[in-house]
């Protein structure tokens, strides 16, 4: 029954986590507050914040797991993809503490982590499984035939949907992070209030990128008529921009999940937090029958606990690598 301590450092979030036996003993995150006031993360500022809050977020993930050091007999941490200087934090930290100690040293996708989160706790998803991972940096269509075995099989051409939602809230005036806000707002809102156009790539691909300046165009031309018009009319804004985006999502899973016969289907990555789009999910699946998987909220986000989970089935099948790999920013799987 092997423990490993599992690193992640990918983006603004310092996380630690112990698994023992794929049961998650401990999940502990630093959460970074400065960015707020810049609009978005700055990569130099998360990088130092990741060295301040590495040792003790790790010192309390081993505590809070009622273990001790000389327990731990692999160390896991996030190789890509992410903020290069975030990532080179965790990868030296774990690299290290797994070369001074001989112990096997894992490397984890982190997009793999977020459809993995899954896993951590019952009702687990059989196999073959259907995942929309959805995030600031990332939307994908995974296709998973076990733990380790996956491919993407649609992605976004060019943004995000977590990026959509955050540089609407941008355009509205709102607060970094927007999505959170734009979901509260949304939910007083009128969805079919304003008509915006929908992601209609082929295959199971997204795009966001012509959304984004649609948005940005339609609010100029009306404050150009109205310069109250945005503070008049959030609420509305905000839910039929997250209408628009939750019907492009689920347009491709439930395309995919036709095309390949797929009934076991979840939603992942931090934007799976979306109650509009939890909501919209669920619904979807009653209506086709899915069996619908959607992470504990803390899974969700960015977190140690889901990197521990791909390794402890790497763990398993011995998929270790040397101590001199390097952490990349765009590493695809």
């Amino acid at each position: 029954m092997a423990i490993i301590l599992a690193i992640e450092s990918s983006c603004d979030d310092t996380g630690a986590s112990i698994i023992k036996d794929g049961v998650v003993l401990s999940n502990v995150i630093a959460t970074q507050l400065d960015h707020s006031k810049y609009g978005g993360v700055i990569p130099e500022l998360a990088s130092r914040a990741h060295m301040d809050a590495i040792l003790p977020v790790v010192a309390a993930a081993i505590e809070k797991a009622g273990i001790t050091m000389p327990e731990i007999e692999a160390v896991a941490f996030t190789q890509a993809p992410g903020l290069i200087g975030s990532l080179m934090v965790g990868a030296c930290f774990a690299k290290s503490f797994a070369q001074a100690r001989s112990l096997p040293l894992i490397a984890v996708h982190h997009m793999q982590a977020h459809v993995m989160a899954h896993f951590i706790e019952d009702p687990k998803p059989s196999f073959p499984f259907l995942c929309l991972t959805v995030s600031g940096g990332h939307t994908q269509l995974v296709l998973c035939d076990s733990p380790l075995q996956m491919r993407v099989i649609g992605e976004t051409i060019d943004d995000a949907a977590g990026e959509a939602f955050d540089k609407t809230a941008k355009m509205l005036g709102l607060k970094y992070p927007g999505g959170p806000i734009i979901d509260n707002l949304a939910a007083k809102g009128n969805p079919q209030a304003f008509v915006f156009p929908k992601s209609n790539m082929p295959d199971y691909n997204f795009s966001f990128s012509g959304l984004k300046t649609n948005i940005l165009y339609f609010i100029q031309k009306q404050q150009k008529l109205n310069p109250a018009f945005v503070e008049e009319h959030l609420n509305d804004i905000c839910a039929s921009v997250q209408y628009t985006i939750i019907e492009s999502l689920l347009m491709k899973l439930k395309k995919a999940a036709t095309d390949f016969n797929v009934n076991q289907i979840g939603i992942a990555g931090g934007v799976s937090a979306n109650k509009g789009l939890r909501s919209a999910f669920e619904s979807v699946g009653k209506q086709l029958k899915w069996a619908t998987y959607i992470p504990s909220f803390e899974y969700c986000t960015d977190n140690a606990a889901m990197i521990a989970i791909v390794a402890h089935y790497k763990f398993e099948a011995k998929d270790f690598v040397d101590y001199n790999i390097v952490p990349s920013p765009r590493a695809t799987w």
